[in-house]
């Protein structure tokens, strides 16, 4: 049987855990309550920068011996920064959660943040970001985050701008990280072959530094206005992003909205599919998505096509808005949403690091366990007046952002 456990620990750190008995595996994240929403414009990056850099070397460990650490044991170690949160996460076997712990305990106590790593590790993420400009199926979430977000912090990208990166020292990412990497700011999560008690003994053991405890405070997205963006780009396709702000993690209708994505355009049954796709043969890339924050979510239809096709992709898309906003949706329908979505869930949970992932947002967002048969009771909650009421709310013509990027401006 599953056994899930939670501690707050003397020093602030909550620990979580979920031990499944029947596998040889771990899965090992240490969270950190603080993202690229928590920067201003001078300081855009900054988050990123520092979860890059705490892999270049600690006080006792160099970026090689970080590596060899983990992989010389057939595991694996990486890290990912949010507009939310910042994670640092192992996998292995279950005889080396204790090396997995400490070579993270290790980089998130101790980098050094040598400047000459600093200025190698700029390169590095220039790159990343010349590969995002490259990209038009990345760079337009982006630009449409930012234009549905503006005047909130929640627009910054999480990469920052080569201007603020290239202007951080080696003070700034230790004050920065001096400030955010609190012990009331850390989550560890455990899941797998993996034992509570132990973990306990873990934070005791390699937990050698006393971090600070700050609140984290941040501003929350009010509202959302309806923008148009153009963007020119040397590029063959046409991309375009139509939608709005809807419920975040911090209300239960946020269920609504990511059945409402399903029914409109995740999976090849979906109506814009079936529409787009299917019926007029326009758009090789085309779904539905639902990006959530604690307290908002961005919700909206991504496609590209060709020029010629743009502007038909663009009324069938408004046209399925149009249907969903005037006409409930059947129990059929609704009820074949809900169990892809279910299905989809359950699914996940044969990954330790989707397990792993699962209890730590559940912590972080909620401060509790959300179990997946309470998530399956909230969804089979959802009534087609739900969805019919929610569509009204945010996919009324008037009230949508739209960002398009192709060659013509």
């Amino acid at each position: 049987m599953d056994t899930f456990n939670k501690t707050i620990l003397d020093n602030g750190i909550t620990l979580i855990s979920e031990n499944i008995p029947y596998v040889k595996s771990i899965s090992l994240g240490f969270w950190f309550n603080v993202g690229s929403r928590d920067e201003d414009l001078k300081t855009n990056g900054i988050t990123h920068f520092i979860e890059h850099m705490v892999f270049k070397g600690t006080k006792k460990r160099t970026a090689k011996r970080i590596a060899e650490d983990i992989e010389a044991y057939g595991g694996y170690l990486n890290a990912f920064t949010s507009k939310e949160h910042t994670c640092y996460y192992g996998r292995g076997l279950d005889v080396n959660v204790e090396r997995t712990f400490d070579v993270i305990a290790d980089m998130v106590q101790y980098p050094v943040f040598k400047p000459s790593e600093m200025k190698k590790e700029l390169s590095v993420i220039i790159d990343e970001m010349n590969d995002i400009d490259d990209n038009p199926e990345e760079l337009i979430f982006d630009k449409f985050e930012e234009v549905l977000f503006k005047g909130n912090s929640l627009s910054l990208p999480i990469i920052g701008t080569e201007d603020t990166v290239s202007a951080f020292t080696q003070d700034d990412l230790f004050d920065y990280m001096n400030k955010h990497y609190g012990f009331n700011n850390l989550v560890i999560a455990g899941a797998g072959a993996i034992n509570h008690n132990d973990l306990i003994k873990l934070v005791d053991k390699y937990f050698t530094r006393e971090l600070n405890h700050n609140k984290v405070s941040r501003k929350f997205v009010k509202s959302t206005k309806p923008i148009n963006k153009k963007l020119k780009r040397p590029i063959q396709q046409v991309h375009l992003i139509i939608g709005n702000g809807t419920y975040g993690f911090n209300s239960n209708k946020r269920i609504t909205a990511n059945i409402l994505s399903h029914i409109l355009g995740e999976g090849s049954s979906s109506r814009l599919f079936q529409s787009i796709r299917e019926k007029h043969g326009i758009g090789y890339q085309l779904n539905s998505f639902i990006n959530s924050f604690y307290d908002i979510s961005a919700f909206g239809v991504y496609l590209s096509t060709n020029s010629n096709q743009a502007e038909k992709a663009e009324e069938l898309v408004y046209n399925e808005f149009k249907k969903i906003t005037e006409k409930e949706v059947s129990v059929k329908e609704l009820n074949k949403a809900k169990e892809y979505i279910k299905g989809n869930m359950i699914l996940s949970m044969e990954s330790m690091s989707s397990r792993m992932n699962r209890i730590a947002s559940s912590e972080i967002y909620y401060k509790k366990l959300i179990t997946v048969d309470e998530v399956v009771k909230m969804i089979n909650e959802v009534s087609p007046e739900d969805i019919f009421t929610l569509a009204n709310e945010i996919l009324d013509e008037k009230l949508l952002t739209k960002v398009v990027l192709s060659a013509d401006k």
